[in-house]
């Protein structure tokens, strides 16, 4: 009976199964429900969903850089202060409706984080990381003294720009609502195409092994500078559309590092740092923490450290990650398996590289 040859045999890479089928129908459906939110919810609802689309955004950015390319940054304030500024720099200065600066604001920040990864990847570790603190407390510095942009009292929308944007206060709110969302999901569906993708790998190589994926012919540099860039101009698209939102823009407010960068990065370790689902739970527990907890003043953010330090400890890899690896979850279609179409299937490759080379 003739064999079928190693070579004959049909395979393909399949990233589904069954629960990340459901999982991408159960997404679909939500998106559908939270984009009908200014129809059934309040005003202080779509205020608080859309905060909540802005942290599953940067969070999932700054995921995408420590949980799966390595750079651990610590200063993504500056992009998103960058891009809030861009915004109404476009804004006044143009006299146009500061919608138009959304676009620029992601190409500033694109155009920024390229000779500033150039720059500090000639720092390693720590050092690193400190870089890109002293990068955004730089241009925070910067902006604190250019009388141009405000200077410390920073610049504000008025109300013919607001206007038009949408004729009606609740147009104009439905309208951000909307981009919020669009932004949020389009940053996940970015990062998961990415992901998929042969730069996906070459992350999940640099992720386990820098040394070992530099041996295989990875540029390790190169794939962290299109992560870093895309990150920039998401981050700072973000970050104009959270000051577009509050009408006001300062210094202090745009490059905060705490509610920039701190709350981030709480909100990625807690949920699962390198899994792309680990900021969506981050943010509902950050979320729902806040919403119960605020109230205790500084009490809350010593429970918030609290949290913080036993999730490191009982699960290092969020708590996302935790039940992922013990219960095998995936949310995404991310994970690539090998599909025989032969109908033989593996056992062929076994029977016919056991075959004696004259038969």
């Amino acid at each position: 009976m003739a064999m079928s040859s190693p070579s004959d045999l049909k395979i393909r890479v399949v990233h589904t199964n069954a629960m990340t089928r459901l999982a991408l129908v159960s997404w679909a459906l939500l998106v559908v429900v939270l984009a009908a939110a200014p129809y059934w919810g309040d005003r202080q609802t779509m205020r608080l969903l859309t905060e909540v689309f802005s942290y599953i955004a940067l969070a999932s950015l700054w995921n995408l850089l420590a949980g799966f390319a390595g750079v651990v940054s610590i200063g993504q304030q500056a992009f998103v202060g960058l891009g809030g500024y861009t915004l109404y720099i476009i804004a006044l200065w143009l006299g146009v409706n500061p919608l138009i600066g959304l676009p620029v604001a992601g190409l500033i920040g694109g155009l920024v984080a390229a000779p500033v990864l150039l720059l500090l990847l000639r720092l390693r570790g720590a050092y690193f990381t400190i870089g890109t603190w002293v990068v955004a407390e730089v241009l925070a510095q910067v902006f604190q003294q250019l009388p141009i942009v405000g200077g410390g009292s920073g610049l504000s929308l008025p109300a013919a720009l607001v206007k038009s944007i949408a004729s009606s206060r609740d147009g104009r709110e439905f309208l951000i609502y909307w981009i919020f969302l669009a932004l949020a999901v389009f940053v996940i569906g970015a990062i998961v195409v990415l992901l998929r993708s042969r730069y996906g790998l070459a992350l999940t190589a640099i992720r386990d092994n820098e040394t070992a994926a530099q041996s295989n012919g990875i540029d390790v540099n190169r794939t962290r500078m299109v992560v870093f860039v895309v990150a920039g101009i998401a981050t700072a698209m973000v970050g104009a559309m959270i000051f577009l939102q509050k009408l006001n823009i300062t210094p202090f407010s745009a490059f905060n590092m705490g509610n920039w960068t701190v709350n981030v990065i709480f909100i990625t370790v807690i949920g699962g740092i390198g899994r792309v689902e680990g900021p969506l739970v981050g943010t509902v527990i950050y979320f729902l923490l806040r919403e119960y907890l605020s109230d205790l003043a500084s009490t809350y953010l010593i429970i918030l450290g609290l949290v913080a330090i036993l999730i490191m400890l009982r699960a290092r890899s969020g708590l996302w990650g935790y039940f992922a690896d013990r219960f095998g979850w995936q949310l995404f279609p991310l994970s690539r398996r090998l599909q025989y179409l032969d109908p033989v299937g593996p056992a062929a490759v076994g029977a016919a590289a056991a075959r004696p080379a004259g038969d």
